[in-house]
């Protein structure tokens, strides 16, 4: 995101915390996980392509043994080799190798990595909430501290996610913010959760951007 989308997000976050006195944190990573299987299945894919390709070829020619032991196998591996390059330098290629099981389940757990290495868990009343969207995996991941668990439910929270998804099909992320913040106020203000005089800013308001996991 641009310097100026950050400090409106920055801004948008300061306006649902004075509102609600909930510690919101939001974060925007590149990748949550290296994902060094997803270049292995696209070769699979492209070998086996390859190999369909050539018996194709073959059965089509009116020649006899128009591939042999060598070109067979260079086309083989050719399109799986072109293949895995592909999902390494194209994140839409790569996301088709990618099951929903375990993307979910790698935003989910480097949003509570997050949570630990930031300590949101450090207010007094434990009511930090960690919005965290993940470009390549193309998922929100809304995590709540303790205090708020008994009051906010998992689905209603899953309605504010929701509301950032047209945006974010977009990959535009300063508009996907903003529309899960106001579902955020909206829902929490709805369930009476509204700021205390005594209530304090304890954690920074500006956007988390990291780039998550390394290859």
């Amino acid at each position: 995101m641009k310097r100026a989308d950050l400090s409106a997000v920055e801004a948008h976050v300061a306006r649902v915390e004075a509102a609600t006195g909930v510690q919101v944190v939001v974060a925007l990573i590149d990748k949550a996980d290296t994902y060094l299987e997803l270049p292995w299945r696209a070769f699979a894919l492209g070998a086996a392509l390859g190999a369909f390709a050539t018996v194709i070829v073959d059965k089509l020619s009116m020649s006899w043994s128009t591939f042999g032991t060598l070109a067979t196998a260079a086309a083989t591996l050719g399109v799986g080799a072109a293949f895995a390059v592909a999902a390494m330098l194209a994140p839409p290629f790569a996301r088709l190798f990618l099951r929903d099981i375990r993307r979910n389940a790698e935003v989910r757990q480097y949003a509570q990595s997050l949570f630990l290495r930031r300590e949101l868990f450090a207010t007094r009343a434990r009511n930090a909430v960690l919005l965290l969207v993940a470009r390549f995996e193309r998922k929100v991941e809304i995590l709540p501290d303790v205090g708020l668990h008994d009051r906010v439910t998992s689905a209603e929270w899953s309605r504010a996610i929701t509301k950032m998804k047209p945006a974010l099909a977009d990959e535009r992320y300063a508009d996907a913010f903003r529309d899960g913040l106001e579902a955020i106020e909206a829902l929490l203000i709805g369930k009476g959760i509204v700021r205390q005089a005594d209530a304090a800013d304890e954690l920074p308001n500006r956007p988390i951007v990291e780039r998550g996991a390394r290859e």
